[in-house]
């Protein structure tokens, strides 16, 4: 589990005549890998070590061979001899060397063949010699030597290829979670990853030994047998010892300074008896358990009023509220409104910086030891609020049912179950989040139009018509009065929930009002998020961007922002050709979403890398992105990732020339009778379906196709153009340039800068095979330097190609130096050059000004500059 690449690295050894030493430290997922490794194999000799037969001469190769010990006899004489003394099997004088020949004769004997040394630090010196004797000469055999070994173990003799199990990545460890008997949720969970820091043992010791339900204070409990184990240590030690112990294993890794504070010196006796013992490490002037178990033991075999002194002390010396506020959370056992306030602020802060795990659990907690039951569940539906971005849904839910056994005003229950219905769009439950979502509408007239709102959007995730028609009939039953709420005033509410379910109907005609409602909404970034997908939506792009840029630079002043917006943000950027900072966009979502388990959250910014990818050429990442998208969701829960994901795997085999797979692509996105799949979505492959259907004979099916789009009414500018340009596609030569004329016509096409370029290239060549040369050279000339500008090296090629054949010699010229930067080195340059200095570019994107001047010393070169003041320059000039 999250072992992807040490797994596929350990197999590529297998057969090759190589070593690999396995590191870790315990319960990394060692013995698990090289399980994995003999599972694949086909003959393996194994053997672990073990403490009490480190001492046995030649212990460890006894248990290795033992399986094989019928095979000695096929050995020559005297290494038959040699072996058989040193395995105790016969009497004489052992041999070390002639022992190690006879090992490496009969592993070749037996090859191919695996060796696999478990626990390689307590297998016995002798063994390990041979072992090492016969590893630096396997080069020519299909023997591969696995050895596992903890990280700070030695082991000489055995080459310098080395493994290192680091700990388990935030998704694998969520996981791996997921995959226990009884799967932790909130603030439990929260904590188990915190304290198990990745260790695979950890994660399932503290998963099983930890209480279903309310949150734990300190340190988590290990499994009875764990805790015997190191309880059985700890009775051994001294008084002060066991002390200092305590009152380390209380503090949080965060808070080791804190604890520091009222500990002995590291070199103290008190820590030697811990040292010995095996349950502490000295790192110069830092002491540090040796497992995240060791702590969690430690801790619970005190008595719960020593854990408590322990708290208070730590309470009494930290210097940051929001530790402290946690040590006293600890300490206190009732309810008390000067913890409950302070643990408040501490999610308010945490909130801020984005964290929303830790706001959720600062808020559960507060409302635990709140003294009103008022404040109680107002705190409790707050936490469900910020739950919902971790993505446990278990969480959410358990939270939503405490706030209705706590109150009965409707408000905050409604609340509560709009934190759910939320989340579960985020992870792809539609169906089942529209139904929650509509009902809270339907119960809850305070909160109807969120609820509308939220169950808009997954109108727009689904794509499903008969929930716009729920919508609209929940729309017309409610007076205006009692839709109120959310983060828009009733007006744009109402603007947003008919725009997103249905933009080319009721929504299209909100288009003139959007550009006052977001300048009221100057200075909110909510608000100014919600406008910008709205106008995104309906097709203003351009004001969808800068709306976007707004309120983002907003949501950096206060906090992250929330990754459910993100996705509109990285389409808005792609249709206006900011290519690198839509995969910017994608790569941060992804980040979060798979990190949250945010299945649809992450599909929608894969199919979104996948479509830069493909526009850029890259048609083998195109594909990758674009499946792992398509894997990720039910396509007819999700029809907006399905079509999205498809355009993209359209649009890599144009990169391809494949027509016809490219065709079949963009045909999926209707269905047989010629209807949207996804009603927005859709709309948009028109003219790329046309221009395959040209390339392979289909025009007839591809002209119905568009024809029945065309008579569909409320189509934006964006989609008359679209068909426009399929339409000069489909026709017949004579009359294809009034169609040409058309898309080109209205000067908003200008804010699709790809989508215009593709027409002008279409036209130039149109207006080329007439012999129209001379007008064609413009149209061909300014296509070209947008596909440049965007880094489109399929399109370039091909209007190269055509203004060679009109008698232009176009310069061959690499995509702008800027898109062989990675999406975070261009973020930083196009900050450079706006004037920011690298601390202020620190800030914006959460790095250390160190860190951007180190990517600023790397780029110049890239770039071909040498000073920070032509940035600007460079950045006109591609």
């Amino acid at each position: 589990m999250g072992r992807e690449n040490e797994i596929a690295e350990i197999l590529r050894r297998l057969g090759s005549g190589r070593v690999l030493v396995l590191a870790g430290d315990p319960g990394a997922g060692k013995s698990a890998l090289l399980d994995v490794a003999a599972g694949h194999a086909g003959r393996v000799l194994r053997a672990a070590g073990s403490e009490s037969e480190a001492c046995l001469g030649f212990a460890g190769l006894h248990q290795l061979l033992r399986p094989v010990l019928g095979e000695l006899d096929g050995l020559p004489p005297r290494q038959r001899s040699a072996l058989r003394a040193v395995l105790g099997l016969d009497d004489g004088a052992p041999d070390g060397m002639l022992a190690g020949s006879a090992v490496l004769t009969l592993v070749s004997n037996l090859a191919p063949l695996l060796i696999v040394v478990d626990d390689a630090q307590w297998i016995d010196r002798a063994s390990l010699d041979v072992l090492s004797f016969v590893a630096r000469r396997l080069d020519a055999e299909p023997v591969t030597l696995l050895l596992g070994v903890r990280s700070a173990a030695p082991l000489p003799g055995f080459g310098d290829e080395r493994l290192e199990l680091g700990p388990l990545s935030d998704e694998a460890a969520n996981r791996l979670l997921d995959r226990q008997p009884s799967p932790p949720t909130g603030r439990n969970r929260m904590r188990i990853l915190q304290e198990a820091a990745g260790n695979p043992l950890a994660l399932i010791e503290l998963a099983r030994a930890t209480p279903t339900g309310g949150g734990v204070e300190g340190p988590l409990p290990v499994t009875e047998r764990l805790e015997r184990i190191y309880a059985d240590q700890l009775q051994f030690l001294p008084e002060a010892t066991r002390r200092s112990l305590l009152l380390l294993a209380a503090a949080d890794a965060t808070d080791v300074r804190t604890a520091s504070k009222g500990l002995p010196e590291a070199d103290d006796k008190a820590w030697t008896p811990a040292e010995q013992a095996g349950l502490v490490r000295q790192d110069g002037a830092r002491i540090t358990f040796r497992h995240p178990l060791v702590r969690s033991a430690v801790y619970h075999a005190a008595s719960f009023d020593e854990r408590r002194q322990a708290h208070l002390a730590l309470a009494e010396l930290s210097e940051e509220p929001d530790r402290r506020a946690w040590h006293l959370a600890a300490a206190t056992i009732r309810p008390d409104a000067e913890v409950s306030d302070a643990l408040r602020q501490t999610a308010d802060r945490a909130r801020r910086r984005g964290g929303y795990a830790a706001a959720a659990a600062a808020l559960e907690r507060a409302a635990e030891l709140s003294p009103h039951p008022a404040d109680r569940a107002g705190l409790l539906a707050e936490a469900a609020a910020m739950a919902v971005f971790t993505g446990q849904l278990g969480w959410v839910e358990r939270l939503a049912a405490e706030v209705a056994r706590h109150s009965d005003d409707p408000a905050l229950i409604g609340d509560a179950w709009l934190a759910t219905g939320r989340l579960m769009a985020l992870r792809s439950n539609h169906a089942a989040a529209f139904a929650l979502l509509t009902r809270v509408a339907d119960e809850h007239p305070s909160k109807a139009m969120d609820a509308l709102a939220a169950a808009a959007v997954v109108r727009y995730y689904s794509g499903e018509e008969s929930q716009r028609q729920r919508i609209e009939r929940l729309l017309s039953a409610s007076p205006d009065g009692a839709l109120t709420g959310g983060s828009l005033p009733d007006s744009g509410l109402r603007v947003w929930v008919e725009a997103v379910s249905d933009p080319h109907g009721a929504g299209a005609r909100f288009v003139p009002a959007l550009p006052g409602l977001i300048a009221e909404a100057t200075g909110d970034p909510g608000r100014l998020t919600a406008l910008a997908i709205v106008a995104w939506i309906l097709d203003q792009t351009a004001l969808a961007a800068r709306t976007f840029d707004e309120a983002y630079d907003r949501w950096q002043a206060g906090g992250a922002l929330p990754a459910g917006l993100g996705s509109a943000v990285g389409w808005a950027y792609l249709e206006q050709g900011r290519w690198a900072e839509a995969r910017t966009v994608a790569a941060e979502i992804a980040a979060t979403a798979t990190t949250a388990g945010l299945d649809h959250a992450e599909a929608c910014v894969h199919a979104l890398d996948a479509t830069v990818l493909a526009l850029r050429g890259d048609a083998d990442g195109a594909r990758r992105g674009a499946e792992r998208a398509l894997a990720l969701v039910d396509p007819l829960e999700s029809r907006s990732i399905a079509v999205s994901a498809r355009r993209a795997l359209g649009f890599a085999a144009v990169a391809e020339g494949d027509y016809e797979t490219a065709y079949a692509q963009f045909r999926s996105a209707f269905t047989a009778e010629g209807e949207p799949v996804h009603y927005h979505v859709s709309p948009t492959v028109l003219a790329e379906l046309a221009a395959a259907a040209v390339r392979r004979g289909r025009r007839e099916e591809a002209a119905g196709l568009l024809e029945r789009a065309a008579s569909r009414p409320g189509l934006s500018v964006r989609i008359r153009a679209l068909l426009d340009r399929g339409r000069a596609l489909l026709a017949e030569p004579d009359h294809a340039e009034p169609y040409f004329l058309a898309a080109l016509a209205d000067e908003a096409g200008e804010q699709w800068p790809f989508e215009r370029a593709q027409t002008r290239l279409d036209y130039g060549e149109w207006l080329r095979r007439r012999r129209r040369i001379a007008e064609a050279r413009p149209l061909l000339t300014s296509a070209l330097e947008t596909f440049r500008r965007l880094g489109a090296r399929p399109w370039i090629e091909r209007a190269e190609a055509e203004l060679r054949a009109a008698g232009v010699e176009a310069t061959r010229t690499a995509p702008g130096a800027l898109t062989e930067l990675s999406p975070q080195q261009q973020q930083i340059v196009r900050l450079a050059a706006r004037g920011l200095t690298n601390r202020e570019i620190g800030d914006k994107l959460y790095l250390s000004p160190r860190t951007v001047g180190s990517h600023l010393y790397r780029v110049f070169p890239k770039l071909g500059i040498t000073a920070r003041s032509q940035l600007r320059d460079v950045l006109e000039s591609i």
